[in-house]
């Protein structure tokens, strides 16, 4: 049994979701946590998305933007995010291959750059390991890594 009234309860998670983008399973989240029932959720979280306060294809657009321009994380980290968001991967993929490839070089090879410039290592092929190692953290596939650092091709 909830604390709070369902009423009460989606008039809080349509402020909540008013201020910044939220995901369905961010609602739901926090619901639960109100102490709703699975079924009681569901319906409020219908009510929500009739009413265009979550909308999970709007969240996808403007979180692949955020992270991405801002962040600077490559498509696997941001999918690896919504994933666990639990969006489709269906309804966040188009917006990732909507990412300019010549500006997703661009902004790897940014990264890179600045990150040369604070790393150490013994040889050439250690501080390119580093390199390499960060760029994974950041998400960016081998590919785009290989062609910013001009590695050569693995066979």
């Amino acid at each position: 049994m909830s604390v709070i009234k369902e009423t009460e309860a989606i008039k809080r998670i349509a402020g909540y979701c008013a201020k910044s983008e939220q995901s369905r399973a961010d609602a739901y989240e926090k619901m639960k946590k109100w102490g709703f029932g699975n079924k009681t959720i569901e319906g409020m979280l219908d009510a929500l998305e009739t009413s265009g306060f979550i909308n999970d294809d709007r969240f996808s657009r403007s979180f692949v933007n955020d992270k991405f321009r801002l962040s600077k994380w490559g498509r696997l980290k941001i999918a690896q995010a919504l994933d666990l968001r639990k969006i489709p991967e269906a309804v966040y993929q188009p917006y990732l291959n909507d990412i300019d490839e010549e500006e997703y070089t661009a902004t790897l090879r940014c990264l890179l750059d600045m990150k040369k410039r604070s790393i150490q290592g013994k040889n050439k092929e250690e501080k390119e390991a580093k390199l390499v190692r960060f760029a994974l953290s950041r998400g960016f596939e081998m590919q785009y890594i290989e062609q910013c650092l001009d590695l050569p091709d693995r066979d």
